[in-house]
């Protein structure tokens, strides 16, 4: 496969998994997976490795100070400090 056909199709399936794309090009692409079996190869591996992410890796939790402040500075109004 060449590499730009190949960076289009892990695009156009990024966006399918993140449910970007409308329905005529999810179509034509869910077509584009079932007449190539790289295509299906490449789906599943982007399938595992954002199932790998989402139960191996665990995200620290904001300290209660940082959140505090977030919301401190959401909350300044413009052109006042």
């Amino acid at each position: 496969m060449k590499d730009q056909q190949y960076l289009d199709l892990v695009k156009k399936v990024t966006l399918y998994l993140d449910n970007e794309l409308n329905e005529a090009a999810e179509r034509e692409l869910l077509n584009e997976i079932k007449s190539n079996p790289s295509y299906l190869q490449i789906l599943s591996q982007e399938q595992a490795f954002r199932e790998f992410i989402k139960s191996r890796i665990h995200r620290r939790k904001p300290s209660p100070a940082l959140v505090q402040s977030i919301k401190d500075k959401i909350n300044i109004k413009p052109g006042i400090e």
